[in-house]
């Protein structure tokens, strides 16, 4: 017979705290870039466009959409954030919300817009060059 798996209060606690700093890390971000969403997109966009991972007709256009996103970002639910976000939530082993949110709308929407000529790069590429500018603005 199979044993039962019953998790001590301790085990449950060490769980729940690294749920719980999980989670206020997420919220930290998100709120950081409420702040000034555009201190975020200017780095973010102008790096796309130096690394040659986003080839654009307008870079102004450029920062401007990406800090709708950002800005999308500061009022969606965390339903509609995680929705965003899963398609691409492996990429890394711990993903920075705000990285992966920039990331997938680059991908998904951006590629559509008309100032856009083409993306390049993996979904990698653009995730570390994303992540390395957000990284910089957040504690």
């Amino acid at each position: 017979m199979a044993k039962v798996f019953r998790p001590s209060n301790r085990e449950s606690s060490i769980l729940s705290r690294i749920e719980s700093s999980k989670e206020h890390a997420r919220r930290t971000a998100i709120n950081m870039v409420r702040e000034d969403p555009v201190r975020f997109a200017n780095p973010i966009a102008m790096k796309l466009v130096e690394e040659h991972l986003v080839e654009t007709t307008n870079k102004n256009t450029l920062e401007e959409q990406i800090a709708k996103c950002l800005e999308t970002l500061t009022h969606a639910d965390e339903f509609d954030v995680d929705y965003q976000i899963a398609p691409f939530r492996n990429l890394v082993q711990q993903p920075n919300v705000v990285s992966l949110y920039v990331t997938a709308f680059v991908i998904e929407k951006l590629i559509d817009h008309k100032c856009v000529v083409d993306i390049y790069g993996s979904d990698a590429d653009i995730y570390l060059c994303i992540h390395k500018q957000v990284a910089k603005l957040l504690p």
